[in-house]
């Protein structure tokens, strides 16, 4: 059985698996539990990240408002399930008044590193490239350097220092819808210079894998596992009604990341529901965050459904792990 690296976290929302159910993931029987109008001027709220603080938890949420402009919230839960949502879109401090200038930001990730919770998201700064702060209490949220230039999105960071850098997955793209996109990982001594950008991994050819023949991209805060970073992420496929969204897994090697032991040829969840087929884009599922409870290797994931309603899974680290070993790339 393979272990999960971290703390404790009984708290976590859990349903058991289905009985006779033989997918590695399966479904909140209440979602969506986030709608798209749980505040007063959202008219979307998806892709969006959860971590454990203090009592309970804290998350930053993308909310398109009823003019779809793109921006990001904090909000908290006791129980990780009912949210309260702040009204206000998150005001970012910082020396740069430039980079403090909005353009639109979205899908943000949030992982807790040493002493401080940090958030990459989408940044709009003469196109798309990830935006980088950090916050003690998600009231004061302090903006560092972009990561990168334009364009790239999906910046997610690792949960701690390997070989003492910090490193960031993310990927590349350009200005448009992009059509096309790989995963990268890059590394940091300080969070503010970024380099040594290795190839992780990229879409996948013919159609022995065809969920992910056109794009992919990270999506959680990668795991911590005793063999191997597991990563859930995002693959794509362009049909004649458009693109479709769906999750898999990979396993990435502990002091190299960018070396891929295992990789999941089939699919670990795709848009079956009606609010994952049906709203502002339909078929899609968007994994943004998971919750982990390292005693009983249990991981609740936070997806975005059809780009308009917060979605909520369930598997374990060896629902994974078995399903990528029996079903590799």
């Amino acid at each position: 059985m393979a272990k999960i690296i971290g703390n404790a976290l009984p708290g976590i929302p859990w349903q058991e698996k289905p009985e006779g159910y033989v997918k590695p993931v399966w479904r909140y029987d209440n979602n969506p539990i986030i709608k798209r109008d749980a505040i007063p001027t959202s008219g979307s709220i998806f892709n969006s990240a959860v971590v454990p603080f203090e009592d309970g938890y804290a998350g930053v949420f993308r909310c398109d408002n009823l003019g779809i402009s793109m921006d990001i919230y904090a909000g908290f839960s006791k129980d990780a399930i009912h949210w309260e949502i702040n009204h206000e879109p998150i005001t970012f401090v910082g020396d740069d008044e430039e980079l403090l200038a909005r353009q639109y930001r979205y899908d943000p990730r949030v992982c807790f590193i040493e002493d401080r919770y940090y958030i990459t998201w989408c940044n709009g700064y003469h196109g798309p490239t990830i935006g980088l702060a950090y916050t003690f209490d998600f009231k004061t949220f302090y903006q560092l350097e972009n990561a990168f230039l334009p364009y790239n999105r999906n910046g997610v960071l690792f949960p701690r220092k390997i070989n003492g850098k910090y490193m960031m997955l993310s990927r590349p793209s350009d200005t448009g819808h992009t059509p096309f996109g790989d995963i990268f990982v890059s590394q940091s001594p300080d969070m503010e210079h970024w380099g040594h950008h290795r190839f992780v991994m990229g879409k996948y050819p013919g159609d022995a894998s065809a969920w992910q023949a056109t794009k992919i991209g990270p999506g959680p805060v990668p795991i911590e596992t005793d063999e191997g970073w597991l990563l859930i992420y995002h693959g794509v496929l362009q049909t004649c009604n458009g693109f479709v969204y769906r999750m898999g897994c990979a396993l990435l090697d502990l002091e190299q990341p960018w070396k891929v032991l295992y990789r999941s040829r089939y699919y670990i969840m795709g848009p079956t529901e009606l609010y994952e087929q049906n709203g502002d884009v339909p078929n899609v599922v968007f994994p943004c965050a998971t919750l982990t409870d390292a005693e009983t290797g249990r991981i609740a994931i936070y997806y975005g459904a059809a780009d308009t309603v917060v979605g909520l899974a369930f598997t374990t680290v060896d629902e994974l792990m078995n399903w990528m070993k029996a079903n590799p790339c």
